[in-house]
């Protein structure tokens, strides 16, 4: 269990000088298709589709129908028909070890890599071509690796990558990384970057694998600490183009080791690029050791980043539970592993603040990664047949396939069902989440709340004050720092018997009233808003001062679900009195806030410069001696 003191060291900076826009994303359906078939034991490790088959490779031994059929043998692989879930009776390959990674190659071939010998009764070490037909071996196709293992594999046109524990592929030497012909097998001789030295004494190999949509960069993962004889410890980004090369690119966050680095040799488990590829992010295990190590994280970075000592542009911190498997999909981030908590940098082994419940299966937005309100969970319940298991340590492998999200694990229940080993969350069914953001209008309305139960509107172009009209409004009582978002307002309110005496609510709000509030979520109960003396959001940040303190701070907050950030942040600026800030908005590229004096000021606003706001750019717009007093946290623009 990690230390008060490791758990409390969580930096107050920003990760990095990098500030995601949130966009649009397409979530999966919770609730998975009913008609994929079940495994026994063991766990699924990879998926693959050819035409309407849906592939399955893993270290199980059996398979069956539906929770009332018999088992049957069929050891490693299957397949199945995606449309009906009908197991293929006449797919029988017979493998000798586990299956890890599966790709469907060129010409309807499966290509198959894993912890075998011998495929249907032939030597075939750790890689072979199969007929996805009738699992038939390609004897054409003449990919081998020694001894060893070929842990994962990316396809990009005809070239295969491979990423493993391995000297040798096709008798040609190449430790842990390999490119191949797919539709051949044959070895690329112009790829010969080799990953070696493994960390604490231990055999190098590689364990995951990517590359960005154009090819151009390879993402590795693994044991090891040289690449082609530089440092890189875990990860390596590797040049494809012309005659392949490290890239200029590390981080330190990957050098320490994490709580037991017997148990956790290598704690990157997973990797993915995102979108375009300008990005990728990371799952990781390795208990406690954060933050000076990237344990137990999902952690985000920025492709083009160069030089030594990369951090991640977020981390998001499950709190000492494992992360085994990401992928990325319709621009959201999906997790799977054996964690209990997103948002958990606070705590060890239990709920921390900001902590939010998510059991072994989740999404995050890639702009921020916070929790979206996606929350099946690897639960049975009570649909678990006798024998089955309700938990398990892994979840290897999600993977998006055409109609839906696979997921692999090493138990048997999801989102309440019995799914043995194996199942899909379907697209049919999910949802589009759209990000909400301030109007981008340049005149409209400030708010202030001068009185309890009233608001002054006043008119704003940006620079001219309007004149103010008293507006009864008896919802928007105990409240204190407000923002606008759209069609609705967050805000400070005083709520008697809360955890801490107040808590961030919402009201629609179109112009007319304040509608009756709700509390925004019940995960953000530990946080006391009432210290902020002003706020407002922009990109997935909420921007706010507080009490006593002379800094302009963010927390991420994701409007899907409504999910305050564990973490306080500091934004570089200078020239400003944060402490004397009375209420903030955001207006058109530049923050508006309201002084102690009773004036009304603004200043140019950009998150991504160093500083953000310079105080020498800032304009006084009115004083209170132009009749109100601008003084008050409670204050909000709105363009109605």
């Amino acid at each position: 269990m990690a230390t008060l003191a490791a758990v409390l060291a969580v930096p107050k900076a920003a990760e990095a000088a990098v500030v995601p826009v949130p966009e649009t994303g397409t979530l999966v359906s919770t609730n998975p298709v009913d008609n994929t078939p079940h495994g026994r034991d063991g766990e699924a490790r990879a998926f693959a589709e050819v035409g309407n088959t849906v592939f399955v490779g893993g270290n199980f031994t059996q398979i069956r129908q539906t929770a009332s059929s018999p088992w049957i043998t069929q050891r490693y692989l299957f397949s199945y028909n995606r449309t009906t879930g009908a197991i293929n009776t006449a797919f029988v390959p017979v493998l000798d070890g586990a299956v890890n990674a599966l790709i469907a190659g060129p010409g309807g071939t499966l290509i198959v890599g894993g912890t075998f010998k011998n495929v249907n009764g032939v030597s075939r070490r750790n890689l072979v071509a199969l007929d996805p037909a009738t699992g038939e071996t390609i004897d054409s196709w003449v990919g081998r690796s020694d001894g060893g293992m070929i842990r994962d594999m990316v396809l990009h046109d005809n070239d295969l990558y491979l990423a493993g524990a391995f000297n040798w592929i096709n008798g040609t030497a190449h430790s842990g990384i390999a490119r191949i012909n797919a539709s051949t097998g044959a070895i690329d001789s112009t790829f010969n970057v080799n990953a070696t030295v493994g960390r604490h004494g231990t055999g190098s190999y590689a364990w995951t694998i990517d590359i960005t949509p154009d090819g151009s960069t390879l993402a590795v993962g693994g044991n090891f600490t040289l690449v082609d004889g530089l440092p890189r410890n875990q990860i390596v980004l590797i040049d494809t183009t012309g005659t392949p090369s490290v890239i200029d690119w590390s981080s330190e966050r990957f050098v320490a080791p994490c709580g037991d680095p017997a148990t956790f040799v290598h704690y990157v488990q997973d990797l993915r690029f995102g979108g375009d590829g300008s990005w990728f992010v990371v799952g990781t295990n390795g208990g406690t050791g954060w933050p000076a190590a990237y344990c137990d994280a999902l952690v985000r970075f920025e492709t083009a980043a160069r030089g030594s000592g990369q951090l991640g542009t977020w981390v998001n911190y499950t709190g000492n539970d494992t992360i085994t498997s990401v992928e990325v999909a319709d621009n959201i981030i999906y997790l799977g592993g054996h964690f209990r908590w997103l948002n958990n940098p606070n705590a060890s082994d239990r709920a921390g603040n900001g902590a939010v419940d998510r059991l072994g299966i989740a999404a995050v937005t890639p702009a921020t990664g916070m929790p979206v309100n996606w929350n099946p969970g690897r639960r049975g319940g009570s649909a678990l047949p006798s024998g089955a298991s309700n938990w398990g340590s892994a979840v290897p492998v999600i993977w998006r396939g055409s109609t839906g999200l696979y997921f692999g694990h090493n138990s048997d229940g999801m989102a309440n069902e019995y799914h043995g080993r194996l199942g899909m969350f379907p697209i049919a069914g999910g949802r589009t989440i759209t990000p909400r953001n301030p109007s981008s209008a340049s005149s409209g309305n400030l708010y202030l709340g001068v009185t309890a139960g009233e608001l002054q509107r006043v008119p704003f172009d940006g620079t001219t004050v309007g004149t103010p009209t008293t507006v009864s409004q008896p919802n928007y009582t105990g409240a204190g720092a407000t923002w606008g978002l759209g069609d609705r307002i967050y805000w400070s309110r005083t709520v008697p018997g809360s955890t801490t005496g107040s808590r961030i609510d919402i009201s629609m709000f179109n112009g007319g009233n304040v509608g009756v509030p709700w509390e925004s979520s019940g995960f953000n109960a530990w946080y006391n808003p009432a210290n902020m003396t002003g706020a407002f959001f922009l990109d997935g940040r909420l921007y706010y001062t507080r009490t006593g303190a002379n800094q302009l701070y963010y927390r991420y907050f994701e409007v899907d679900g409504n999910y305050l950030g564990a973490t306080e942040f500091t934004l570089p600026t200078t020239g400003v009195t944060w402490s004397a800030v009375r209420g903030l908005a955001w207006v058109d590229g530049k923050i508006v806030y309201g002084h102690t004096d009773g004036s009304l000021r603004s200043a140019p606003f950009d998150p991504t410069a160093a500083p953000a706001v310079t105080g020498t750019a800032s304009t006084v717009l009115t004083t209170a001696a132009d009749g109100l007093s601008w003084s008050i946290p409670r204050m909000f623009f709105a363009v109605q």
